[in-house]
């Protein structure tokens, strides 16, 4: 268990890079919903901190709300705690300002810090919620910058979150395969360290021997599929992945704009080039589903994907890296691919071929923290790796993210099976 010492240092330095992560930002940008999948930055730093109001202070009778109405506007999906606020109307609401977020946060913080850093005993209970909270925290951080980069995106003037460069070689190293032999693999959190209950419980599947590319794929190599007319030919998608592209009219991924015939990519550091050895990136559980058809593979089932991950450094380019070197948050090229596996944390989420369905004997927590993740096993594909817009220590080769295969506005690419 973490001492009080140290899960008071964690939960400043969290707290504090969320703020950090809207210092670019003019307070115009922190107000816009761009659609109903996206939230508000100042709905995120709120929120985060309704968590931490919400179930970790609000049983102390010293503490007392810093305003009863946000109970409402900033609970997310806890039907348990109370009524929430649309989500698609998130935008609409010009009040609280964001520098009374800002005073709400500081507010929060101040009590749980004095709990954290005081002579009162705290509980192992109370502190694996504020563990969880933090977690939560990390992962609004990460829906912070793909958020942002959506609203970006959709002003004509494609402002820049972050001045920055990063490598554009327009070569990608060779794709290779590495072989797995069959057998019974572990799957699941198998140690003390936090982990989401979606990773439990440990258990054992057979896996039949496969192959893993050893590198993502590139934008060059979708483009290929674009060229292809692959938006245009039905044989490839799977049947609700046809009618979302013709309802939707996708021709290419989302952020690609092309001007003067020339393909080009919006990045957090504004329009650039398509960049054609980088990691192909926001395209949907279809998208990827459909490219692979295309290039005669498949996508890895999640049981694949941590077997193969499970000897893998977490090496990726993370978000706080990134910003203190003053570098746009981007995925990174591939380096030689020959010797391993490349790019497997930090860079895109992978997609798999499974369904967000539970393990083997799951239950979920009980009370409210039990619908975190189990109510929402359903009509959902899993993602694993974690991307460049993920905190480093947020992420693990057990970490099962999750989204509707339509999603488009993450950092989601494809790594290839066969």
């Amino acid at each position: 268990m973490k001492s009080l010492t140290d899960l008071a240092l964690r939960y400043r330095r969290v707290r504090k890079f969320s703020e950090q992560l809207i210092e670019p930002l003019a307070l115009e940008d922190c107000v816009i919903q761009s659609m109903p999948d996206v939230s508000p930055q100042r709905w995120h730093l709120a929120h985060t901190t309704w968590f931490f109001e919400t179930f970790v202070l609000v049983d102390n009778r010293s503490y007392r709300r810093f305003d009863a109405d946000y109970e409402f506007i900033f609970n997310s999906y806890y039907n348990s705690v109370g009524e929430q606020f649309p989500r698609a109307q998130r935008g609409l609401l010009s009040r609280p300002t964001v520098a009374e977020v800002l005073e709400y946060r500081r507010y929060v913080d101040q009590y749980l810090l004095e709990q954290l850093e005081g002579s009162e005993a705290i509980g192992e209970d109370l502190r694996n919620t504020i563990e969880i909270g933090l977690h939560h925290e990390q992962q609004h951080q990460e829906l912070m910058l793909t958020d942002i980069k959506h609203v970006l995106a959709s002003n004509p003037l494609y402002p820049v979150y972050l001045k920055g460069e990063f490598s554009r070689r327009q070569v990608a190293p060779a794709d290779e395969l590495t072989e797995f032999n069959e057998g019974i693999q572990w799957i699941g959190h198998d140690n003390e360290d936090f982990c989401f209950d979606n990773e439990l419980p440990r258990h054992r599947v057979f896996v039949e021997a496969f192959q893993l590319s050893n590198r993502l794929v590139t934008s060059g190599e979708y483009l290929e599929f674009v060229n292809d007319k692959g938006y245009q030919r039905p044989e490839l998608w799977l049947s609700l992945g046809w009618n979302t592209v013709k309802e939707n009219g996708w021709t290419a991924p989302l952020y690609w704009v092309q001007r003067d015939g020339v393909w080009h990519e919006f990045t957090l550091a504004g329009l650039r080039p398509l960049g054609l050895a980088d990691p192909i990136c926001h395209i949907s559980f279809f998208e990827a589903d459909a490219f692979a058809r295309w290039r005669g593979g498949r996508l890895p089932t999640e049981a694949e994907w941590e077997t193969a991950s499970a000897a893998v450094s977490r090496d990726g380019c993370f978000a706080a890296e990134l910003l203190e070197r003053g570098r746009a948050i981007h995925p990174r090229q591939p380096t030689d691919a020959s010797e391993g596996l490349v790019q497997m944390f930090g860079d895109v989420w992978q997609w798999t071929a499974s369904p967000y369905i539970a393990y083997p004997g799951y239950r979920p927590p009980s009370g409210a923290i039990g619908e975190y993740n189990g109510k929402f096993m359903c009509n959902q594909m899993v993602l694993r790796g974690g991307s460049c817009a993920t905190p480093g220590d947020h992420m693990r080769p057990t970490y099962r993210n999750f989204f509707p295969p339509d999603a488009r506005w993450q950092f989601a690419g494809i790594r290839l099976a066969q």
